[in-house]
């Protein structure tokens, strides 16, 4: 850090004070896997089951970020591990002010995970697993991006020319192409609402 950076962080107002306003906890629920495996759509249903019920939260998505804070990078291995490190410092931001906050990127590698979480805290971070099977996600593919990538348009893309790593010990794993959306949603929530305060 800077020697010309002072940070105020010993003179806000504390994480609790902001929990205690909102009365929720915030947590980062960060929801990996394929495009198309249903990570954003899940989601939004999570975001209205969470609203419904008078919790605050916030969706970042890949889409969202990287056409506004994060459109100065690509997809080489740096420009991911940098994209996710930026997600996660927004994150933090959130789940410090007591907001749960619902993170969906592709996030492909353990290592770029763990930097996730190191950066979240190991206690505030649950890490789901969107498990729909590659043939599934390209059936979907509703950005047509896995058809650009078949043909070689699109370099680099996470499970045809770039490589897709599972998580190890996810704190849930949801196949979309086995589970209702209704099941999927539901059992995220009840993740969420069983972590709360």
């Amino acid at each position: 850090m800077s020697e010309n950076i002072y940070p105020i962080y010993d003179r806000m107002m504390t994480r609790q004070d902001k929990e205690s306003l909102l009365n929720q906890r915030g947590m980062m629920v960060w929801f990996t896997g394929l495009s198309g495996s249903g990570k954003s759509t899940v989601a939004l249903g999570v975001e209205r089951e969470l609203h419904k019920r008078g919790l605050l939260c916030r969706i970042l998505d890949g889409d969202n970020i990287r056409a506004g804070i994060n459109n100065n990078l690509g997809f080489s291995q740096e420009d991911r591990m940098e994209n996710i490190r930026r997600i996660a410092e927004i994150g933090k931001l959130f789940v410090q002010t007591g907001i749960i906050t619902l993170a969906c990127f592709v996030s492909p590698t353990e290592k770029i995970r763990q930097l996730a979480r190191l950066i979240i805290g190991d206690e505030d971070f649950f890490e789901i697993y969107v498990s729909a099977p590659l043939e599934v996600c390209e059936q979907r593919d509703v950005k047509g991006l896995y058809a650009r990538a078949r043909r070689g348009e699109v370099k680099d893309f996470t499970g045809i020319s770039a490589p897709f790593e599972a998580p190890v010990h996810p704190a849930l794993d949801i196949d979309t192409s086995r589970l209702s959306l209704e099941e999927c949603v539901r059992s995220v929530t009840n993740l969420i609402l069983n972590n709360q305060i």
